[in-house]
């Protein structure tokens, strides 16, 4: 009798869809009480939620292109592309539950849910805005941070020694 590992991939892909709905929900809630360029202070001087939409990549690189429109396209290709890479790796590695698969069904939830505005909207609505001291963090929103956590979760987990078993 064989026993095969239950499957993970329904429970990664829960963690994707969460953070697609976190994301769309806070961006929702933004649109809908926080005038376009306004911000309500959490912790003065320091963390505040604002409304503002970005057109472009990450800290708004291209956003003042001349080409709005083929950056526009281009971001939402490399998205998909990126996501659908994701997703494979996710399928193939779907009976484990590690730091590595937990990160990538992050920055798939990520993805998908900045991808969705860009083709809906044309541009992300960013709300958080962080400042330390003098410097002022470009605004971000939930999916980046989840994309960004998912990053840093892989790079953790290529640090850590990796036991091969024993055959």
């Amino acid at each position: 009798m064989t026993f095969t590992r239950p499957r993970r991939l329904p429970w990664l892909l829960l963690i994707s869809a969460v953070v697609i709905l976190a994301d769309r929900l806070t961006k929702i809630w933004v649109s809908a009480h926080i005038p376009l360029g306004g911000a309500i202070p959490i912790i003065p001087r320091f963390l505040r939620i604002t409304h503002w939409t970005n057109e472009g990549a990450a800290f708004s690189l291209f956003a003042d292109t001349a080409s709005p429109h083929v950056v526009r396209w281009a971001l939402v290709a490399f998205t998909l592309v990126a996501a659908l890479v994701i997703l494979i790796v996710l399928i193939r590695l779907g009976n484990k539950f590690t730091l590595a698969t937990v990160a990538l069904a992050l920055i798939l939830g990520g993805a998908l849910g900045n991808v969705h505005d860009r083709i809906v909207y044309g541009s992300v609505i960013d709300f958080i805005e962080v400042h330390i001291f003098a410097y002022h963090w470009p605004d971000f929103n939930v999916a980046d941070s989840s994309v960004v956590t998912g990053a840093c979760l892989l790079m953790l987990d290529s640090l850590r020694p990796h036991h091969k078993p024993p055959c």
